[in-house]
């Protein structure tokens, strides 16, 4: 059994699709009476919902507890409260958090492991938790990341192999992992019989095999259960035979878990006074690419500057119809990011910005951007740029959103 990318969904979703005790109960169903299974998370359990940014993601590994969980990876969100707090979900996990490509200059494991060796049914598994080889710098700040090295995840997984060697029967990498390095483990991995992975929010429409090696991948938020049935020959250590299925999480036909329910109640009615606010209302749906302009004009109107930029990346949910409360500010903006301002001629502006907003060579220009984004500029996903100063701190992205939506009222 395994899921990805939960991004603390902990109630359903508009659809009423996912939600903790709606999981919860269906992990227990699935394992009710069966003595050869495993459930596993491969990475970003936390950040998306306003309990895991106000209590920085503490919470969801408490409640992440009531689910069951047998071993689980880092995602490169876990990273976004920084690396100590990383150690912090370690720490309060009732399951091992397993970091093998992240390590100190000593070979100290982030989390303390980087590999764990279960016997299911008389199989040695052993669980090989991986992230993506380029975090810092494009997917986490360097700051975040700190003192720790993240190495390649092709030559961590060689050299887990060789050190699991005569100690384990079969090697699952669980890896929050980029497409191509998803991929490469099939591919150039053959030590690994199974891939679990996440950070693609689409999922894989159908598993993915090479010889007898197998990758699967669900949807994000919890919508879907993954379930992976394999018939392995001890002998050979040889997968014979996989049948791999998604399982919807659907409120209206499952009944939910109670102590999850009474757990997540708890947490909601916790930060309810703070986001639950009415704040205008939305004449119709907005994706994120018509959201994008919108939160650029109240980063700009919140500056001063000429115009803003982001990225769709920084945008993690869309904005329903209808009343508004702060709540889907907070969803749609998790962050805790600050707008930064920095002044330029039109002819320093990289082409990422000069591509959506003209401007003229010699003319000078007030631009405001994120935080994450002025920090890791140089990343092909935000400006593939160099040496632009952004000295100017104003307000966190999320506030000059909610300042901008509450002045406005109605959205159209």
């Amino acid at each position: 059994l395994h899921t990805n990318d939960l991004h603390a969904q902990l109630v359903p979703t508009a659809e009423g699709l996912g939600g903790f005790a709606y999981l919860a109960a269906e992990v227990r169903r699935q394992r009710e009476g069966c003595t050869s299974c495993i459930f596993l998370n491969a990475g970003d359990l936390v950040q998306g919902t306003p309990v895991s940014t106000i209590y920085r993601g503490a919470p969801v590994y408490e409640l992440a507890n009531l689910l069951g969980f047998d071993a689980a990876s880092v995602g490169n969100h876990e990273f976004d409260y920084g690396w100590k707090a990383v150690q912090g979900f370690a720490r309060i996990a009732h399951f091992p958090l397993l970091s093998d490509n992240v390590q100190g200059a000593d070979g100290r494991f982030l989390t303390g492991k980087g590999y764990v060796v279960m016997n299911v049914a008389g199989v040695r598994v052993a669980i090989v938790g991986l992230v993506m080889g380029d975090l810092a710098g494009n997917y986490s700040t360097p700051d975040q990341v700190g003192p720790w090295q993240v190495k390649p995840v092709l030559e961590t997984i060689h050299r887990a192999a060789r050190e699991l060697q005569g100690r384990a029967d079969l090697i699952i990498a669980l890896g929050h992992l980029n497409v191509t390095e998803a991929a490469a483990i099939l591919a150039e991995a053959p030590e690994v019989s199974i891939a679990v992975v996440g950070h693609v929010h689409d999922g894989y429409a159908e598993m993915q095999q090479n010889g007898h090696r197998y990758a699967v991948e669900v949807k994000a938020y919890g919508v879907e259960l993954g379930r992976l049935d394999v018939r392995f020959d001890l002998t050979k250590h040889e997968i014979l035979s996989a049948a791999w299925k998604h399982i919807p999480i659907d409120s209206h036909t499952i009944a939910p878990a109670p102590d999850v329910v009474k757990e997540v109640a708890k947490w909601e009615a916790k930060v309810s006074r703070i986001v639950d606010v009415p704040i205008g209302e939305a004449k119709h749906p907005f994706s994120k690419e018509q959201l994008r302009p919108m939160i650029e004009q109240a980063m700009a109107e919140a500056t001063g500057a000429d115009f803003a930029f982001i990225t769709t990346g920084d945008i993690r949910n869309t904005l329903p119809q209808g009343k508004l409360l702060a709540r889907s500010i907070w969803n749609m903006l998790p962050f805790e990011d600050h707008v930064v301002v920095g002044s330029f001629k039109g002819r320093e502006l990289p082409p990422a910005i000069t591509a959506r907003h003209p401007v003229e060579p010699d003319k000078e220009y007030k631009v405001a951007v994120t935080q994450f984004l002025a920090t890791n500029q140089a990343s092909p996903s935000q400006l593939s740029a160099t040496g632009l100063k952004f000295p100017v701190i104003g307000p966190k992205q999320r506030d000059a959103m909610l300042t901008w939506v509450n002045k406005k009222k109605i959205i159209d």
